[in-house]
């Protein structure tokens, strides 16, 4: 089977989500559209290409489908999934999730969610759009299987701009935590397996986040930051003080002067250089990735004393490069407590496969492309993207190819524009501009065709002045 009817056989599994028939043409042309070599994947250039010859007539159609049209991208994103990742599993021991986000650059403050905000594509506060995602990943690939738009408070309390970006009335301002663990929960209760997750410091540092991912029965591997307070080895707090049968029963663990929890930095700085071992976890471009690297048992102290509670052990994962003054990288895991050192950084640093993804969703696939504004239209963009790069994986996986390789899948032959083709707000479709001198004088008219009345034409740095007087 070629790659052609391997297409055509994936347009059909994901069609069939779509509901009216009418919008299988849409996803065809639009997921072409999105594997065709051009340097910019908005609708325009993208119907131009696929249908030169009727390119208004499709951009138009496009543009309908895209921004407009009712259908769901949590049934899309559904159907890649299922099409997808039972070609991961079969090559690989064990799944995960991936927790993360990314940030779309923009210009203006028209765009749904664009606000000054921290840019991870930037590396700094700047204009742009950030989404959250939950992706599915093995060891030798991945896939995003939720996408959703974070919503500033400043746009979830503007009713005026909902109205006109289309935000839908049930949508409620949420920290891109919560929107992970919404995301996450819907996937379980459609019957998702129970993966471990990864996340990066920006959700790990999060108790409540951590907490919520424990009772739905997940363990985890996250990134904290240095400050994050924890119990050291052989070190817990006072039980709480007993019950005297007035009030609520107390629950807070108690310090003294010599039991206190460290922060997790401090814990490491204290550690022997013996604790630490230099631990390889993946082959990388040009060398093995290796660093140096230690665990230890920890409970986790809580920022607030008054809400404080005896937390159950759990890993805490140092690393520290050798050239470095101190340590770079803290984790937090559940996993068991018999886990080996090496699983543990293996699985913390599995976490780059997203990085991977979002690469090859904004350079190859026109992810960060989309012009619209509203929000049907963005979810809309980002569902069809995922579907292009879902065959993308499955095709690296069958062609036993590297799925980090910056290659279309579908070779596909650019069609040749019309020579009488100019795109849409190109100068050679601007109307015409009417130059005005105003030294100029008016030509004569015969005397019947002269109005009754004075005219005057002004000239600069000069008062009116008549010009014609009857």
């Amino acid at each position: 089977m070629g790659s052609g009817e391997r297409f055509e056989r994936y347009m059909e599994h994901l069609a069939a989500g779509l509901g009216h028939a009418d919008r299988h043409a849409g996803l065809k042309g639009y997921c072409t559209g999105l594997m065709l070599p051009l340097a910019r994947k908005s609708v325009e250039p993208m119907a131009a290409r696929i249908d030169p010859r009727h390119a208004s007539a499709r951009h138009q159609a496009l543009h309908h489908f895209v921004a407009q049209a009712e259908w769901s991208d949590e049934e899309l994103l559904r159907r890649v999934a299922q099409w997808v990742v039972p070609k991961m599993q079969a090559h690989s021991g064990g799944a995960y999730w991936i927790i993360d986000d990314t940030g779309i650059p923009k210009k203006g403050k028209h765009s749904v969610g664009v606000a000054r905000q921290h840019c991870g594509e930037l590396g700094k506060q700047d204009n742009c759009q950030v989404a959250v995602s939950v992706s599915l990943a093995t060891e030798q690939a991945s896939v995003p299987v939720a996408y959703r738009l974070y919503l500033p408070k400043d746009w979830a309390l503007d009713a005026k701009r909902r109205r006109a970006s289309g935000v839908p009335a049930e949508v409620r301002f949420a920290t891109k935590p919560q929107l992970a663990l919404q995301k996450l929960e819907a996937l379980l209760a459609a019957g998702a397996p129970k993966h471990c997750v990864l996340a990066d410091a920006a959700y790990g540092v999060d108790q409540t986040f951590r907490q919520r991912l424990s009772d739905l029965g997940l363990q985890y591997v996250v990134g904290v930051t240095s400050a994050v307070v924890v119990w050291p080895p052989g070190v817990e707090p006072l039980p709480p003080k007993r019950y005297t049968g007035m009030g609520r029963p107390p629950v807070m663990p108690r310090r003294t002067g010599k039991r206190q929890p460290v922060s997790v930095k401090d814990l490491a700085l204290g550690l022997p250089r013996s604790a630490f071992q230099t631990i390889s976890w993946r082959e990388g471009t040009d060398e093995t990735l290796r660093g140096r690297f230690a665990a230890v048992r920890v409970r986790h102290a809580g920022g607030n004393v008054a809400r404080a509670r005896l937390r159950p052990e759990q890993w805490l994962l140092i690393e520290w490069p050798a050239k470095e003054p101190e340590p770079q990288k803290y984790f937090l895991s559940t996993l068991p407590e018999d886990t080996p050192l090496n699983e543990l950084v293996a699985k913390a640093h599995l976490r780059w496969r997203i990085e991977r993804d979002y690469q090859d969703l904004k350079q190859e696939l026109g992810l960060d492309h989309y012009e619209g504004r509203g929000w049907r239209g963005f979810h809309h963009h980002a569902s069809l993207a995922i579907a292009a790069y879902g065959l993308l994986v499955s095709e690296r996986i069958a062609a036993g190819k590297s799925v980090g390789a910056k290659k279309n899948f579908i070779e596909r032959q650019m069609p040749t524009l019309p020579a009488d083709y100019v795109p849409r707000g190109a100068p050679a479709r601007a109307a015409p501009r009417v130059r005005l001198d105003h030294d100029a004088r008016p030509p004569t008219r015969p005397s019947s065709d002269r109005p009754s009345r004075s005219m005057s034409v002004l000239r600069p740095g000069k008062r009116k002045a008549p010009l014609l007087t009857q």
